[in-house]
């Protein structure tokens, strides 16, 4: 999140964080500039616990930055919660990044030797420790000359003392927005987010989205860009309309709601089966049940409860809090499963664990039978791009079979959206051979990015030692 030109810039994206908590409950932080000084504050949990009243108020400023972080790479830590900020020849930068990068050996290596000191484990501060060692003339031409040199996902913003940077990379992996609030007696305050969910609490218009590969500034004489790479296909992360962006977010172009919605129609065109109603996994099955309901003619009601002071099962940081998460976060409404014929609709399977127990859950309720129906592929494949499936061992899909998948998740049938009908879903224009500009290596195993050799990724990348048993062929 970032916000340029307004009097309460901090409260701003305090506001822009809090739409976005659902991207990342493990730490937060708030960087503010007047001009002159820049401050910087995070910490570890949730939006609403870090950032008090008494804690804006130490974040003068009308330019601040903000991130909500879980971590894909670099430790569960605070000294690696963003934004980052570091003191270079070019002057204090901060910065808050989406995505992960995978050319990290070699480029921390090099900057090392350079005399650069690395402040956190993260993948996140090679890119400003790049843009401090540049030997670019202006803050603009190192920025684009370092975002040129890294491969991978990055959405970024940025911040000096008197200017803000938004910029995505040449794929655009992740989503980045840019928008705007209308101010009668003055310039216009110039936001951006990750989600354009963001946007509504401010009251900002939406304008559009940052481009792959492009570079914006924002100062007080207005906003200008720039293209620092082209020529690259685009692979946006299909995984965000599939899970992760909220449904009342503009993603890549298209409303989150209308993909998932046709997903869940497309999954009944799919694979409908006999039953008495539609039950989704809420919170990210909901829409996709709604769709799947009315394709079907089957009757949608809400079998399942939702705690919502609960976070998400999958991105919390390790499994044994997932597992009791299930428990706390969901409960089975009796009355309305009992005896009944169940189709239960979820986004993904990741790890199976946590699909087992919401089908045991709804059985244990009284449901005479449990239809499992996910409404995107199966995941057999890790993501480097900032999902956090790093390894195949992690993945039931990659190792099991549909129909063993089904007899572990105890299921009474088991389905998937077909890969052509998540990417029609989501308003892909199909050619053969091709994947509508969207990233589907987490279901097809095809990378859209040239691989280094894994180990050096593996040292940059600060992996759990359970993590470091990648095979070559694992990251092709």
């Amino acid at each position: 999140m970032a916000v340029h030109g307004h009097p309460d810039a901090a409260r701003q994206v305090y506001l822009g964080l809090y739409a976005l908590q659902h991207r990342g409950q493990e730490s937060a932080g708030i960087a503010t500039a007047n001009g002159q000084n820049l401050s910087n504050i995070k910490g570890m949990g949730l939006v609403s616990e870090i950032f008090t009243e008494d804690v804006l108020r130490k974040l003068p400023g009308d330019m601040a930055i903000g991130h909500t972080r879980y971590s894909t790479t670099g430790d569960s830590a605070l000294l690696n919660a963003q934004p980052i900020r570091v003191e270079s020849t070019k002057g204090l930068i901060a910065i808050a990044h989406n995505g992960n990068l995978i050319n990290l050996g070699n480029i921390r290596l090099r900057l090392e030797r350079a005399g650069a000191y690395f402040q956190t484990t993260s993948d996140s501060e090679i890119i400003v420790q790049l843009i401090a060692h540049s030997k670019a003339g202006s803050l603009v031409d190192a920025i684009a000359d370092s975002l040129s040199q890294v491969e991978g996902a990055f959405s970024i913003v940025m911040m000096t003392r008197d200017r803000i940077f938004a910029a995505r990379d040449p794929r655009g992996f992740r989503p980045l927005s840019m928008g705007r609030i209308r101010n009668a007696d003055g310039p216009d305050t110039v936001v951006f987010a990750s989600e354009t969910c963001a946007f509504d609490l401010l009251r900002a218009e939406y304008e559009r989205d940052v481009m792959p590969g492009e570079l914006v500034m924002v100062t007080q004489d207005g906003v200008t860009s720039r293209q620092y790479a082209t020529g690259v296909p685009q692979s946006s992360c299909i995984f965000e309309q599939v899970y992760f962006a909220r449904p009342d977010s503009r993603i890549y172009g298209r409303w989150v709601q209308e993909s998932r919605e046709e997903m869940g129609r497309q999954l009944a065109r799919e694979s409908g089966v006999l039953a008495d109603l539609v039950c989704p996994v809420p919170d990210s099955g909901v829409t996709a049940a709604l769709g799947y309901a009315a394709e079907s003619g089957l009757p949608f009601r809400f079998g399942l409860i939702r705690n919502h002071y609960v976070g998400r099962t999958f991105i919390e940081p390790e499994q044994r809090v997932r597992d009791f998460g299930v428990k706390l976060k969901l409960n089975p409404v009796r009355n309305l499963l009992q005896g009944k014929r169940v189709i239960l609709i979820d986004d993904s399977i990741i790890r199976g664990t946590t699909s087992r127990k919401i089908v045991r859950m709804v059985r244990g309720a009284g449901a005479k039978e449990v239809h499992l129906r996910i409404s995107c592929p199966p995941t057999v494949s890790p993501c480097f791009y900032g999902v956090d499936t790093p390894s195949k061992r992690d993945l039931i899909a990659a190792n099991k079979s549909i129909e063993e998948i089904r007899q572990f998740i105890e299921a009474d049938s088991l389905a998937y959206l077909s890969l052509d009908g998540m990417l029609h879903a989501c308003g892909a224009p199909l050619a053969p051979g091709e994947n509508g500009g969207f990233c589907v290596a987490c279901y097809t195993g095809k990378y859209p990015t040239q691989w280094i050799d894994v180990d050096e990724i593996l040292p940059a990348r600060e992996l759990r030692p359970d993590q470091m048993q990648l095979s070559l062929a694992e990251t092709q």
